[in-house]
């Protein structure tokens, strides 16, 4: 058997276990706030609610063990982590002894090996199968619930929503995310088509997405509105729709082919001219022109639900739920106002003591001045902007419980480089510290009085790696 059947072979273990639950039980599941800890929430719930199951749920943030002994005194008897909980295993040993736990999760866990027998983990990481990169969180639920519930298939591509949110799609899936995809493809819910990458192409004014578009980047286009309409009018096409401005989907045949080829020769002297060209997965029972019909936007929008406390909508919208949508829809502007409100704020303080620049690297400590939920947010968002000459964008942000919030993101392309290594060798040995993510997005959680001593590791950590890199 390969490691992949290993792997099938284990859900089904665990999906047995999770049949001898009696139906009165209440069951508790916690998942994680981001897009793909909402997805993979979604789908337990629709499984839960198929099977006429009880249940409880929580979204956090993190698994600090205080939150972890408040789970462990609650009255339930069994409990769900849904795209967390790898990295706290030895706390659910320690803590949960008298309970039944299942850890369905994608994370690099903290070890492979569990010897309670009340304690069933799922993970592909304990077969070498590498969940950074080949399933998320979401589709790590989905195969559970698949395999338990065959109609639960009909859910597939919140799966690929949840893959999407965790970037884990490079023009194309790895083999455990392309088989959900070819699921999802059959079951009528998602189709793929080949166009150009560009975000907001359902929702925004055509010259709109291309004054935005920084991956890829287009010259003399990106960053200026008035770029943007002139290289329209240039190729021919007309940005207005009657009175109202044209967006990607009026397109004609004609005018995408007249578009796609004008970006492409705009981008003659980049690396590769054509990665303008990808995979764009429109998901085909939602409205048109809305920001569930394309998955990236789809994530986005629950990324938006997750980070601004609202993660019940991103649930309601992954279950279909219209009024719940359309609130989820809303929230959107919310959240695109405390990014911008975000990015305003770097740029006033990009030249103070809020900002530390080395060789290769900027740790930004925005401390209480941003949300600890959008820290990550502003990391990537800045790692792709085309003013990033750093290889290292690390930001930080306090939450009210005394600990501070670390994300990790790499500028350009990341040549193997493991992010949330580089996390775990600046934290070593610093107390009441921990480190998760993956390798293209990591983060950690510090205690807050621990700053200083922080980024005074990181500094010499990423100039270290950033010097590699340069040579």
């Amino acid at each position: 058997m390969d490691s992949y059947e290993l792997f099938k072979e284990d859900i089904k273990k665990s999906v047995e276990e999770f049949k001898k639950i009696d139906k009165k039980e209440v069951i508790r599941v916690i998942s994680h706030l981001d897009a793909d800890g909402i997805s993979a929430a979604s789908i337990m719930v629709k499984c839960l609610n198929n099977d006429n199951r009880k249940y409880s749920i929580s979204i956090v943030q993190q698994i600090k063990k205080d939150i972890l002994e408040s789970l462990a005194r609650e009255p339930y008897k069994y409990f769900i982590f849904t795209d967390i909980g790898s990295g706290a295993i030895t706390d659910i040993e320690n803590l949960f002894k008298n309970k039944t736990v299942f850890i369905l999760d994608h994370h690099e866990p903290e070890k492979t090996e569990i010897k309670c027998n009340n304690i069933f983990f799922v993970n592909p990481h304990k077969f070498g199968i590498d969940g950074g990169k080949e399933v998320s969180g979401a589709g790590v639920v989905y195969l559970f619930t698949s395999c338990l519930d065959k109609k639960m298939e009909e859910f597939a591509h919140i799966a690929i929503i949840g893959a999407m949110g965790d970037m884990q799609e490079n023009n194309g899936f790895e083999r455990i995310n392309n088989e959900i995809l070819k699921t999802a493809i059959e079951k009528g819910k998602i189709k793929v088509i080949r166009g150009l990458r560009l975000f907001g192409a359902q929702t925004k004014p055509l010259h709109k997405v291309l004054e935005y578009c920084t991956d890829p980047y287009i010259p003399d286009v990106t960053g200026s509105e008035s770029g943007a309409i002139q290289f329209l009018h240039q190729i021919g096409i007309n940005p207005k729709h009657g009175k109202e401005w044209k967006k990607v989907t009026h397109l004609s045949k004609e005018e995408m082919k007249n578009l796609v080829t004008g970006v492409i020769l705009k981008r003659l002297d980049e690396k590769n001219p054509e990665d303008v060209l990808g995979n764009v997965y429109i998901l085909r029972e939602e409205k048109e022109e809305s920001p569930t019909k394309d998955a990236k936007e789809f994530a986005t929008l629950l990324n938006a639900c997750g980070r601004l406390d609202k993660a019940s909508l991103g649930i309601g919208a992954c279950l279909g739920d219209e009024t719940i949508k359309k609130k989820a829809i809303y929230l959107m502007t919310s959240y695109k106002k405390e990014i911008i409100n975000s990015l305003k704020w770097y740029d006033e303080n990009k030249k103070s003591d809020f900002v530390t620049k080395g060789n290769g690297y900027v740790i930004i400590n925005a401390q209480d001045k941003i949300r600890s939920t959008l820290i990550g947010t502003l990391a990537s968002i800045l790692s792709k902007s085309n003013n990033a000459n750093e290889k290292f964008i690390m930001s930080m942000a306090q939450l009210i419980d005394g600990t501070t919030k670390i994300s990790l993101r790499m500028c350009g392309i990341n040549n193997g480089i493991d992010l949330k290594q580089i996390i775990t060798d600046i934290i070593k040995d610093m107390p009441n510290c921990e480190a998760g993510g993956h390798a293209n997005a990591a983060g950690a959680l510090i205690s807050t009085d621990m700053e200083n001593d922080f980024i005074e590791r990181a500094k010499i950590v990423l100039g270290k790696r950033a010097m590699e890199e340069i040579v």
